[in-house]
């Protein structure tokens, strides 16, 4: 196994204090209440680690500007029930070890993936890490009916522990007063109609941190909101109530198999190992912690850059990570710096091991909306009117840089484009019957993100690739 960076000394506190902020359904202001948390924990000198239930990629950019430290993602379908709680305690230790973990929960409360009876749900994931929840609950249009909602929502499943709530879109003292007095569970605070906390939306979501300037100054002015109108002692107090876990924190050196350069164990590496370029940027925003983290583990040594702006790949790379994002909200800007596009054409053709989820794929295209894109793969993308969301088991259909025919992994589509031809000779994967995506020996592009840590296979395949080359 190449093992270049010594993972942390594992802690060893008896309690990882944590909570799951969750909601009745989505629309409730879940992100808002749980953002700002962090933030005001954080900003009243606690150390914070922020998680996401789901694939979502967007929140825990936020969250990364409330705690300081990465906001990571715990979601059963990409990595596998077994490891929830290893990633959680990762994320609760790396780069420090946190005082409290809030875990921002996806929907409602009890909605998972369709068909499972809840399986990646928020619940799944509370009972998975038996962790308690505090409910956040939009009252502006109920009163005393929001008290059979608590009740329901914290009586359904009796493995899931609804432990607090908070009241939020308070019309008034007297409103709030009425709603309080019909729930059974501590109130741990009230927050009123504030319409300028509100976080704007795209097509996709909410509009990632890393693309709006203002980001820093709305978690700010969440943080002063959380503070004033929730008890921030009480709700430390729940998370500490939560027991404690037994399992070893993920490490990325151990989770990655031995990797191989030309069928034998590849030498250990000292750094500065071989540059895999990390696309980022505003178009490039997509991306989970552990992907760099594996790579990192692997020998590599992982330089971010911005396809927008930058005219050249970063000096040395040997392999190229074009992760997911908004390039056709930047389309023009990725289209008018031709000397990358030229750059990058020519050395993917060449051979430079290459990975492409989503808005890579798009970029790795003819044309975007008819804007020239790097040229690799001989089909165009489009927006549409339809979104494309599913949750899927894919299938590898052959051999490929990152995939072994009949190799099956799981992943997520979330995209309102489309890409015509949808499939290059060698598919990427059969994803519900369908063959998408572009692969080779050398080169693997499709819609598909998959998270890296619930399939180490996968990078170190990617990995074999980039010390092969080199």
């Amino acid at each position: 196994m190449v093992t270049v960076i010594e993972p942390p000394p594992v802690v060893e506190p008896a309690e990882t204090p944590r909570l799951v902020v969750a909601a009745p359904a989505t629309g409730q202001g879940k992100t808002t209440i749980a953002t700002g948390l962090m933030a005001a924990l954080t900003r009243a000198g606690h150390e914070v680690s922020g998680h996401k239930v789901g694939p979502d990629y967007i929140d825990p950019g936020y969250h990364a500007l409330a705690c300081g430290r990465p906001g990571r993602n715990l979601d059963p379908h990409l990595v596998g029930e077994e490891r929830v709680v290893p990633l959680l305690l990762h994320g609760a230790r790396s780069p420090m070890p946190a005082e409290v973990a809030v875990i921002e929960g996806v929907m409602g409360l009890y909605d998972g993936r369709v068909g499972t009876r809840g399986f990646s749900s928020t619940a799944h994931v509370a009972a998975l890490t038996r962790t308690p929840v505090v409910l956040v609950v939009d009252i502006s249009r109920s009163s005393r009916s929001i008290g059979a909602v608590v009740h329901g929502m914290a009586t359904w499943d009796r493995s899931v522990e609804v432990a607090g709530v908070i009241l939020n879109q308070a019309g008034s003292p007297r409103h709030a007063a009425e709603v309080r007095e019909s729930i059974d569970l501590p109130v741990l605070g009230v927050v009123p109609r504030d319409p300028g906390l509100a976080t704007p939306s795209r097509h996709l979501g909410l509009v990632p941190a890393a693309e709006r300037g203002e980001a820093a100054e709305v978690v700010d002015r969440l943080a002063e909101r959380i503070a004033e109108t929730v008890d921030l002692d009480a709700v430390l107090a729940l998370a500490r109530t939560a027991p404690a876990l037994d399992d070893e924190p993920w490490s990325p050196s151990n989770a990655l198999p031995v990797i191989e350069v030309r069928g034998a164990p590849a030498p250990r590496l000292e750094p500065p190992g071989p540059v895999v370029a990390v696309a980022g940027g505003r178009a490039f925003t997509f991306r989970y912690a552990e992907t760099a983290e594996l790579l990192e583990a692997a020998g590599c040594r992982v330089v971010t850059f911005d396809p927008a702006t930058d005219a050249r790949l970063p000096e040395g790379t040997q392999g190229l990570y074009l992760g997911g994002g908004f390039p056709e909200v930047h389309a023009a800007a990725l289209s008018d710096n031709a000397s990358l596009r030229a750059e990058i054409r020519d050395a993917v053709r060449d051979g430079l091991p290459t990975v492409a989820e989503c808005a890579g794929l798009l970029y790795l295209c003819r044309t975007l909306d008819g804007a020239p894109m790097a040229g690799v793969v001989d089909a165009d993308a489009a927006m549409t009117e339809q979104l494309t969301m599913r949750y899927p088991e894919a299938t590898a259909v052959a051999d490929s840089l990152l995939g072994r025919a009949g190799e099956r992994v799981t992943g997520h589509e979330f995209h309102r484009t489309t890409v015509t031809p949808a499939a290059g000779a060698t598919a990427a994967w059969e994803v519900e019957g369908d063959r998408v995506g572009f692969a080779t020996q050398t080169l693997h592009a499709s819609y598909l993100h998959t998270h890296w840590a619930g399939h180490p296979q996968l990078a170190a395949r990617f990995v074999e690739a980039v010390h092969a080359r080199g």
